[in-house]
């Protein structure tokens, strides 16, 4: 029993780590991504559906001054943030937080990491190219006056649905972007995130005509509590800032970079969050914010600010484009995380497979790709979708607790950038994901405990009888 359990605690070195970044079974991945590249990865990420949806959920719990939440909400996220950003600077690969904790906490760890990892990857991308067909025909609507049937706008079961082929599609288009290249994809997604930071500065200064500083008063109407209880909505706009944490292996300079590119797209993301919610509450009145009509929030104050219909039709563009751009870099984190287990034995060996002319995961990407699409096209997530959050959260407190341990244990590893406050940091941002994690619903809570007890049924049916450290101590 002791030799169990000192081989399910056992760690591998971060230097073993580090040496094996970018080889895979048959080629290598190819280091072509540049800073900006991988701050638009993470911006992409995370400026997705959250800010077009959120407001009309946010706002009537915590009235103007869901501007407080979306900052308080940051600032949550800023402690995890900046635990990513040192082991990204001192362990850059591709495997993300797994990687993180197989080199702090030990394999058993790891692998519920990279199975959180998993739930919060592929799920999510599911469920948000679900959405894009409903976004899609929003704007189809506003342009044309016509929309796709539901047949092929919603799941079975789902309001008429058979097949969600728009959902299918908008993952076929990503894969097909993902099998051209890194550096392709990153180019793309730029483009996609470009797109839609320009929508939503056209939504500020659209919005600040109609702004009305009566709008803001009383700027508390609900207290700390309504301030809090929308921070903890909204804090899951944040989620995604990892995702460059993802591009280790890819990334030309990674430990200057990844560290670099996770704290600015936090930064990014943060100021665009704040200014958008600021106007909003200023342009309309927030006791007229209707959580029914979520969807169409922004493009509605829009249409009210100018009096037609084609500033909201730009917003309803933006949608599209920002759930293309998720879709897009998501599941790009997905397959690379994969590809870093499957590396370690596991998972599969068909997943660390690098095509030697394309320099990307092929098989990774197609089986990813197939098992999202199904997904998407033929199950309503409903509750399932939300319990990506808590499978993020448990990621994050295992990223902080890494910091902590790998400080203690390794303290003169190169780093290409140190958490400032230690342990201070660190800790917090452990206590907050807890936090944020307690306040989750109940059924939320029994989602996860059924994805880790299967998770722990694939480790010791799989992982733990090919795990390559282990035969290596042997």
């Amino acid at each position: 029993m002791d030799s169990v359990v000192r081989r399910l605690l056992r760690t591998k070195p971060a230097e073993q780590i580090v040496a094996e970044g970018g080889h895979g079974e048959g080629g290598e991945l190819r280091r072509t991504m540049t800073l900006w590249q991988l701050t638009l990865f993470s911006v992409g990420a995370t400026l997705g559906t959250g800010i077009f949806v959120i407001l009309g959920q946010a706002v009537p719990k915590a009235g103007p001054a869901v501007v407080v939440s979306f900052t308080l909400a940051a600032v949550t996220a800023l402690f995890s943030a900046l635990s990513y950003a040192e082991l990204a600077g001192t362990i850059p690969v591709s495997g993300s937080s797994y990687s993180y904790a197989y080199a702090t906490l030990g394999e058993l760890v790891a692998w519920v990491c990279g199975w959180c990892l998993m739930l919060e990857y592929a799920v999510s991308v599911a469920a948000v190219a679900v959405g894009w067909g409903e976004y899609l025909n929003h704007f189809l609507r506003d342009l044309f006056g016509r929309q796709l049937p539901d047949a092929i706008t919603h799941s079975p079961g789902d309001q008429g649905g058979v097949v969600n082929v728009t959902a299918v599609l908008i993952v076929l288009l990503a894969t097909w972007l993902l099998l051209r290249g890194a550096s392709e994809s990153a180019t793309a997604n730029a483009v996609f995130v470009l797109i839609k930071v320009a929508v939503l500065a056209f939504f500020c200064v659209v919005a600040f005509t109609a702004f009305e500083s009566g709008n803001l008063t009383p700027f508390a109407p609900l207290g700390v509590a309504g301030i809090t209880a929308a921070a903890s909505q909204v804090f899951f706009s944040y989620i995604g800032f990892d995702a460059a944490s993802t591009a280790g292996e890819e990334a030309r300079n990674p430990r200057r970079d990844l560290p670099l590119a996770i704290l600015l797209s936090l930064v990014v993301v943060t100021v665009v969050y704040v200014l958008v919610a600021l106007t909003a509450v200023g342009a309309m009145p927030w006791q007229q914010f209707d959580p029914e009509t979520t969807e169409a929030g922004l493009a509605l104050i829009a249409d009210r600010a100018t009096g037609s219909t084609w500033a909201g039709l730009i917003i309803s563009f933006g949608a599209v484009v920002a759930i293309a751009s998720v879709v897009l870099t998501v599941l790009y984190g997905q397959t690379r995380i994969l590809f870093a287990m499957s590396r370690d034995g596991l998972l599969p060996r068909i997943f660390e497979r690098v095509d030697p002319r394309r320099q990307v995961p092929v098989a990774n990407t197609v089986i990813v790709a197939a098992f999202v699409s199904l997904l998407a096209g033929f199950i309503p997530l409903g509750q399932l979708a939300e319990a990506t959050s808590i499978g993020t959260l448990f990621a994050f407190a295992i990223v902080n607790v890494g910091v902590l341990v790998l400080r203690y244990t390794q303290p003169d590893l190169p780093r290409g950038f140190r958490t400032p406050f230690f342990p201070l940091t660190p800790v917090l941002g452990v206590i907050l994901c807890v936090v944020v994690m307690l306040g989750l619903a109940g059924v939320t809570w029994l989602a996860f405990a059924i994805w880790m007890a299967v998770g722990l049924l694939a480790y010791f049916l799989y992982g733990y009888r090919h795990s390559r450290l282990s035969r290596s101590v042997r």
